[in-house]
């Protein structure tokens, strides 16, 4: 929890440091100060509003008992075993199985399904893949990773907003050509951020802990076979908003070239399947 913390300091000041040196580029001394204004009111909204902009990215809509009555009832039941409060449900329209949590805390955490996992994982295995988003939850993971989300995805909009007013004041195209080199240079910026926020022991830690937690390793073993598979087969678009949300994700929704490389941030599944595995008392 507390190098969670330290980490989401150093990225906010991070990003403080970014706007700064892209107002001083726009404008010098005025676009510095006006910078530094920026600087206060983004890092608020990355830190307060982090959860909104993942579920915004997958298009993901609140889901009550109603709506979804097992996957309620799962959440449900792990929150009690695990003595928290139950987060806030939504489930995307993706086609594509996966599922993540976002928040700053468990008491404002949620947790996201796609429409594509609902369809594919039998109880047991929809069960070990909330175990696995919970425990996130719980471990405190969720804050760093969202917090890095947001600021990635800030970072790209940066990039569209430099080529804008970048080419406006050249007519040579001069400030086009900066504008369009730096769009190039913040979107692996924003990648290396998420990767120095989000270590991929995390997964193998909620992996374990979220397998304790459902008492089946075997079944979150099955889920991510499932998984991996499908998302090979229905990858999701490598644009810049889901790409920077892809590591809160609990398999990579990309086919694992171009943008979707730089952001990945998940070991790998046979890895994670053989530690599961292990756990249950498997042997080959």
């Amino acid at each position: 929890m507390h190098h969670n913390g330290l980490r989401t300091a150093v990225l906010l000041g991070a990003l403080s440091a970014l706007l700064l040196l892209v107002g001083a580029w726009l404008g010098g001394g005025p676009g510095v100060r006006i910078a530094f204004l920026a600087a206060l009111g983004v890092n608020g909204f990355a830190y307060f509003f982090s959860d909104r902009i993942a579920l915004s990215a997958m298009r993901a809509r609140a889901a009550g008992e109603v709506e979804q009555p097992v996957l309620y009832k799962i959440v449900r039941e792990l929150s009690y075993d695990a003595r928290q409060p139950m987060p806030r449900l939504y489930v995307s329209p993706t086609l594509q199985p996966n599922a993540f949590a976002t928040g700053r805390n468990p008491r404002n955490a949620a947790v996201c399904v796609t429409r594509g996992i609902l369809g594919l994982l039998d109880e047991s295995e929809l069960r070990g893949v909330i175990g696995h988003e919970l425990s996130h939850v719980y471990n405190r993971d969720i804050l760093i990773s969202s917090v890095a989300g947001a600021i990635a995805t800030i970072i790209t909009y940066l990039g569209y907003v430099a080529v804008f007013f970048g080419g406006s004041d050249d007519d040579e195209g001069g400030g086009g050509f900066v504008g369009a080199l730096l769009m190039l240079i913040l979107g692996p910026v924003a990648a290396a951020m998420i990767q120095m926020a989000v270590s991929r022991s995390r997964e193998f830690a909620a992996d374990e802990s979220g397998a304790r937690l459902t008492g089946d390793p075997l079944a979150l073993a099955s889920a991510l076979r499932k998984i991996e598979l499908s998302a090979r087969q229905l990858p999701l678009p490598e644009n810049g908003r889901i790409a920077s949300a892809s590591h809160m994700m609990i398999a990579n929704p990309f086919r694992g070239a171009g943008v979707g490389r730089l952001f990945s941030s998940h070991p790998p599944t046979a890895e994670r399947v053989a530690r599961l595995e292990k756990m249950a008392g498997y042997r080959r």
